[in-house]
């Protein structure tokens, strides 16, 4: 019943409440962005969503637009400014995914979206994530974040589907807030957010 529609309910309800709750956090940020990193405030991606069905994912922008002499961006870690960091850092870059949340397009619990170009480099077993909408936490969030590999991300994302149930979810975001506080698995070693998935060496 809670995967049936119970979910979307909570979903909901608690995205709106917050949505009003971070106002003043919202304007905050987006001024901060503003003066910062100048226009666009918001950054919009294509992400795969239910069933890999793609979406516009919206966040806080954090990076400038920096490229190198031939018009390429430069690396994440080049472009990352002080106040991306402090953003990411804190997960308030997450905070406009609510209304993502709102619009049915994520979850507040589920795996992360991650890259279109992912799609066909997933094993079957790991394309399994897709089976619930994706969330702006998870189980791997709260298990290392950026800090875990690959592997172990989908492992813990397809867990995550075959044992969906409320508590879980309560205990999940519970342990958001916990890690949002101590900061944990921001990144991986030597990259502003992680490493590129190219694909599984076992598929």
């Amino acid at each position: 019943m809670y995967r049936r529609g119970g979910k979307r309910l909570f979903d909901i309800v608690v995205a709106t409440l917050l949505l009003f709750a971070v106002a003043p956090i919202l304007i905050v940020a987006a001024l901060a962005v503003r003066f910062a990193l100048g226009h666009p405030v918001l950054w919009r991606q294509l992400r795969p969503g239910l069933n890999g069905r793609p979406f516009l994912m919206t966040k806080f922008r954090t990076m400038t637009s920096a490229t190198d002499t031939r018009g390429h961006l430069l690396p994440d870690e080049q472009r990352m400014t002080g106040v991306g960091r402090l953003l990411r850092s804190s997960s308030l870059d997450e905070l406009p995914e609510l209304w993502n949340v709102v619009k049915g397009d994520m979850s507040l619990v589920g795996p992360r979206p991650l890259l279109m170009q992912y799609l066909d480099r997933y094993t079957p077993e790991q394309a399994r994530r897709h089976e619930v909408r994706p969330g702006i936490t998870g189980l791997a969030q709260v298990s290392g974040r950026n800090a875990l590999g690959w592997d172990e991300k989908f492992a813990l994302d397809v867990h995550y589907v075959d044992h969906l149930s409320p508590w879980l979810d309560a205990k999940l975001l519970a342990l958001t807030v916990w890690n949002v506080l101590s900061r944990d698995g921001i990144s991986q070693p030597g990259h502003a957010t992680a490493q590129e998935f190219m694909g599984s060496a076992s598929r």
